[in-house]
């Protein structure tokens, strides 16, 4: 829309002075708590194994425009029409990508990490949902009341959830999983299509979470889910994958996130 001969800007498009410079030097910036792993893992992973560059903002320093303050006053904007629920969220050039689903089905089909089919985009996309329901029953399993609760005001629920989630839905899901992989006509290597995906990444990101929370009912994966404890160990030996897993910038697993280690829950 044109206002007095000029391009009118609206005022949360409008960038300071430092970032510009952050946008200057990145092509994504990516919005997610800066001291856990959680659903913006997901995100990283895809990034880094695409070797795009990004920010990951809320780690960076206040003063430099960045922190978590700058992804609050994001989130709380009223006057943005494409504010996001939550994080984690994406800015690309200004327009916002928001839950881990969307960011990975607009990267994977720009950074060579979804299929070209069109059939298997849409598998792919499904299977990342069917992800999602799987890592919010992996937080739910010690957080089963609420997420407004201390995990030791939930304990007694969270044990009775867990003694579940670590038997008969983490079987079905992963049975699941592995007969995606045994099925696929391209080869057993990938979830979907003939090379690694986003969807591979996150199921990688999945058992690493699963085999951290759940170590001794994890224990012996290799013999229940061979090819999905395959496709981890071939991310995990991915180049760029590995320079990640290796560097600061993976943030180690902790009693904050969505995988957590809780003993008494793994008993």
């Amino acid at each position: 829309m044109q206002l007095s001969g000029a391009q009118h800007i609206p005022v949360w498009l409008e960038l300071t002075n430092e970032e510009s410079k952050l946008s200057e030097r990145a092509k994504y910036l990516l919005y997610y708590w800066p001291t856990i792993q959680g659903r913006g893992e997901f995100v990283r992973l895809a990034l880094e194994e695409a070797d795009a560059p990004y920010v990951d903002v809320a780690r960076g320093d206040e003063a430099a425009g960045q922190g978590v303050p700058a992804m609050l006053a994001i989130l709380r904007d009223g006057a943005r029409p494409d504010a996001p629920f939550a994080p984690p969220f994406l800015d690309v050039g200004g327009r916002l990508i928001a839950q881990t689903a969307n960011i990975l089905l607009y990267l994977g089909s720009r950074h060579g990490l979804a299929p070209d089919d069109e059939a298997d985009r849409l598998f792919a996309h499904q299977l990342q949902l069917t992800i999602a329901d799987l890592v919010t029953e992996a937080h739910d399993s010690h957080h089963p009341i609420g997420s407004d609760l201390y995990y030791e005001d939930q304990k007694r629920e969270a044990a009775r959830r867990a003694k579940s989630f670590r038997g008969a839905r983490t079987d079905k899901f992963l049975n699941y999983f592995e007969r995606v992989l045994a099925a696929n006509p391209q080869g057993s290597e990938h979830l979907v299509g003939r090379s690694t995906s986003y969807v591979d990444l996150s199921l990688f990101q999945v058992v690493e979470g699963l085999v951290y929370s759940f170590p001794r009912a994890m224990k012996g994966a290799g013999d229940r889910w061979p090819r999905v404890i395959a496709l981890r160990e071939r991310v995990a030996g991915r180049a760029r994958i590995a320079r990640y897993l290796a560097s600061e910038r993976r943030i180690p697993f902790n009693n904050d996130g969505i995988f957590r280690r809780y003993r008494e829950l793994d008993d």
